[in-house]
C-alpha cells in the first residue's frame, strides 16, 4: 500500500511516519500541496492523508485539484487529519470530496481502521 501524506509541520510528518513503519509500511511524505501535487503527477497512491491547514494552499485546495483530475487519480481515498475539530471544518472537507476527517492527535489504531473504511468505500464513491 503506497500513502501519500501531505502536511507542513516536520513533527506531525515524524509521528504519522512512525505509525506507519510500526506497520511495517512505507508513506511518502510532502511538506506543501504544491509539492503533493506533483508528486501525485509523478506517482499513483493508494490513499491520501493530509492536514487541513497549511500557509499558501490548504488541504481543501489539494482534495479539490484531486477531485478534478480526469484520470483514475480522482477516486483516491483521502483523509484529512486536522486539529480544527469544528463541525464547520468537518464539513467543508467531507462536501469538498474527503472521505473522512480525523482530528489531531490519532491513535494508531484509529488511523488505521479510518484508512481501512475509507479504501473500502471508495469503491463506489463518483465525484464530478
Amino acid at each position: 500500500m503506497r500513502i501519500l501524506y501531505v502536511e507542513d509541520d516536520s513533527m506531525n510528518r515524524r509521528v504519522v511516519r512512525d505509525m506507519f513503519a510500526s506497520l511495517g509500511m512505507d508513506i511518502d511524505e510532502a511538506a506543501d500541496v504544491a509539492t503533493g501535487l506533483r508528486m501525485i503527477d509523478e506517482s499513483s497512491f493508494d490513499a491520501i492523508v493530509t492536514d487541513l491547514m497549511m500557509p499558501e494552499a490548504d488541504g481543501l485546495a489539494l482534495i479539490s485539484a484531486i477531485r478534478r483530475r480526469a484520470d483514475a487519480g480522482a477516486a483516491v481515498p483521502i483523509l484529512v487529519l486536522t486539529a480544527d475539530t469544528s463541525d464547520l471544518a468537518r464539513e467543508n472537507c467531507l462536501r469538498g470530496g474527503a472521505n473522512d476527517v480525523m482530528t489531531k492527535p490519532i491513535g494508531i489504531a484509529t488511523l488505521v481502521e479510518r484508512l481501512g473504511r475509507a479504501m473500502a468505500a471508495s469503491e463506489n464513491m463518483v465525484f464530478n
